[in-house]
């Protein structure tokens, strides 16, 4: 695969990697499966399917995209996880990383799900929104909110 990446802003990782397990387990987005992983003893944080995990050159952001079989109905790229810890503007961050999904998955949807009680914000994702992705529903079981980048 010959793909040109913003490597200024994010270079690729394993899905295993030290810093990125560490700073996955920090995020809400692990809360559902962090005991599982502590119990296995795994560093593995993406779960199956195609994925990308990302990290900044200073290691103080994690970008991780996915492409699976969603149960909750969503089809495309997903967002499976965005943590930033002071890396630089956070709507620049995705920016880049939509830079990278879109060559490595042209033509696809990205789209991410925010707990609006476990973000910051006003309103809740405030961060993609600047990113120029919009809302586009709320999961059915959790109550989440879905937000979108449709393919340009």
């Amino acid at each position: 695969m010959n793909m040109l990446l913003p490597l200024a802003t994010w270079v690729p990782i394993l899905d295993g990697d030290d810093i990125a397990a560490r700073i996955y387990l920090e995020h809400y987005a692990s809360e559902r499966s962090r005991a599982r992983r502590i119990e296995r003893d795994t560093k593995l944080i993406m779960g199956p399917g195609q994925k990308l995990l990302l990290a900044t050159p200073c290691r103080r952001a994690l970008f991780g995209w996915r492409v699976f079989i969603d149960d909750a109905g969503q089809s495309g790229v997903n967002c499976a996880v965005f943590s930033n810890r002071g890396a630089g503007r956070a709507s620049d961050l995705i920016r880049a990383a939509d830079v990278i999904a879109d060559r490595r998955w042209p033509g696809e949807r990205h789209y991410t799900y925010v707990d609006p009680r476990k973000v910051g914000g006003n309103p809740p994702g405030n961060c993609f929104r600047h990113a120029g992705w919009r809302e586009c529903g709320l999961t059915k079981k959790r109550g989440l909110l879905v937000l979108e980048r449709r393919a340009a």
